[in-house]
């Protein structure tokens, strides 16, 4: 597909409206509408016309379009784009439950039409710098993943809990960065807010190389917090995906003689590195890979397939969560 690429957006609440930015600069990329039943400002939308809902989107034929609506409209409003022949770009979650997310897998798929997932995470500098030093086996072997991610409750998010909306930022990540696949679960989760869904949540997982995964979850903490610590046979990368930044700590080479010390240590103490890393906007990079994947180029996104996998991992958290099983994958 050449030439400009027509965009539409499907949803104008937060995360909407910076798609809307990104998508009113992004080169090669007209936004032509956007569908919302509320806001009708054409201020939000940069311009582009708002309608009312995805039907008359799709009267405006757009190439592909974005979905930034509630979780339990996504399988609906994707399927409707894979029907009417459009690529679509979907927020995470791809959807509410698996079946739902392999229904828009089937659709997609079946109409050669390209499909990605939003975890925008994937598109962090410092967690694409992390997967690079994995794969080049800087750590060795993998041992741990541990990931934190916690802070106020946002009160945009009514249709899930922070197991569908947060966690699953985490579990993508956690096995994009490794190349690994989860293989097991066990997970506890409270509402300690009073509200219908849970608000805390912790994992532990076993990923199919042999890593051992933790994720604490939560909306209840005052602290905002987001980060991934990786341990392996020659240190510890831990990834701030607040401020991009990675940060290195490697076993140490040098023995210490102080007996008193050195008796509660395991490994040694090395260096610490604190790496530059150019720090493009999450969101711009992920919009130009999906442009770049509905022109046919090569380009890095979250295949609707590995949203599926994502959806089934926080499924098993949740099951896990409510009769107290370990839930193999």
């Amino acid at each position: 597909m050449s030439g400009t690429l027509r965009a539409g957006l499907v949803g104008l609440g937060a995360m909407g409206r910076n798609h809307a930015r990104v998508l009113s600069v992004l080169d090669g990329v007209e936004l032509v509408g956007a569908a919302d039943a509320v806001v009708t400002d054409t201020r939000v939308s940069h311009g582009a016309p708002i309608v009312a809902d995805v039907e008359q989107l799709i009267a405006l034929k757009p190439d592909y379009v974005v979905v930034a609506a509630p979780t339990a409209t996504h399988e609906e409003i994707g399927l409707q784009l894979a029907e009417a022949g459009i690529h679509a770009l979907i927020e995470k979650p791809l959807a509410p439950t698996v079946e739902g997310a392999q229904r828009l897998v089937d659709a997609f798929a079946s109409r050669g039409l390209v499909g990605g997932v939003g975890h925008i995470e994937r598109y962090n500098p410092s967690l694409q710098s992390l997967r690079t030093r994995l794969a080049d086996g800087e750590l060795g072997e993998i041992y741990q993943v541990v990931t934190r991610r916690q802070g106020p409750f946002p009160g945009r998010i009514a249709d899930v809990g922070v197991v569908k909306d947060l966690a699953t930022h985490d579990i993508d990540l956690t096995a994009w960065v490794t190349g690994q696949r989860y293989v097991s679960v066990s997970a506890r989760s409270s509402r300690r807010s009073g509200r219908e869904h849970e608000d805390m949540v912790a994992v532990v997982g076993e990923l199919d190389g042999g890593a051992i995964v933790n994720h604490l979850v939560n909306w209840l903490s005052p602290l905002k917090e987001r980060s991934t610590v990786v341990t392996g046979e020659r240190g510890a990368f831990i990834a701030d995906t607040l401020t991009a930044d990675l940060t290195f700590y490697s076993n140490g080479a040098v023995r210490t003689e102080w007996e008193a010390v050195s008796a509660f240590r395991g490994v040694s103490e090395g260096d610490v590195t604190r790496f530059a890393i150019a720090k493009r906007e999450p969101l711009l990079v992920e919009h130009e890979n999906f442009r770049d994947a509905v022109r046919g180029e090569d380009a890095d996104i979250v295949t609707l397939e590995q949203g599926l996998r994502t959806v089934s991992v926080a499924a098993a958290a949740l099951l896990s969560a409510t009769d107290g099983s370990v839930v193999r994958l």
